[in-house]
């Protein structure tokens, strides 16, 4: 099981990787479009968290995600199924 900080520092990693720009380590309430990340970005995020904890997520999956927390507890699920 991938620890919850860990998930989130590499949100914040990758998510400062697509918006080319440091994005402080944002609270889980934090909406991704505040941080300047628009839905072609939020793609972006979702693919490199896929190749770096080796999972898939289903599209149909992401409708609806808005907030950090939202991402992360699905990123979350999803490593938990693989190990």
């Amino acid at each position: 099981m991938i620890a919850r900080d860990e998930l989130l520092n590499t949100f914040r990693r990758i998510a400062s990787e697509v918006a080319e720009k440091e994005i402080p380590l944002p609270t889980e309430t934090t909406p991704i479009s505040d941080l300047g990340i628009d839905s072609l970005g939020m793609l972006e995020i979702v693919g490199s968290m896929e190749r770096e904890f080796q999972i898939q997520i289903p599209d149909d999956q992401l409708v609806g995600i808005s907030t950090v927390a939202q991402l992360v507890d699905l990123v979350q699920k999803r490593t938990d199924k693989v190990a």
